[in-house]
């Protein structure tokens, strides 16, 4: 995969909380559906009820999205599975940045 230098700061919002994630200029509108793809998953397995905690139902989405992607692609292939370890990384990196404030 080719080095991304151009990196810029993006605002994703999970669970009404704000994250900044770096992420290369030309993989902006990926994250940003990724994060919306997130939020979405956590949102309905927080309504279910039968999860409690970011953390834990973070872990439960984490584990649907990626028994979502096995079925869908019978195997990972390396693509996908570098592309999970890109996307955790930048998880990691944006649980580590200190949380913006959103007036909440």
């Amino acid at each position: 995969m080719a080095e991304h230098t151009d990196k810029e700061t993006v605002a994703v919002n999970i669970l009404d909380k704000e994250y900044l994630v770096a992420s290369p200029g030309d993989a902006r509108g990926e994250l940003e559906r990724s994060a919306r793809y997130l939020d979405e998953k956590m949102r309905e397995i927080r309504a279910s009820g039968r999860v409690f905690g970011t953390e834990r139902i973070a872990v439960m989405a984490a584990l649907n999205i990626t028994h979502e992607l096995l079925q869908n692609s019978g195997s990972m292939p390396e693509s996908a599975e570098r592309t999970l370890r890109e996307l955790d990384e930048r998880v990691r990196e944006a649980l580590e940045q200190p949380q913006a404030d959103t007036g909440a």
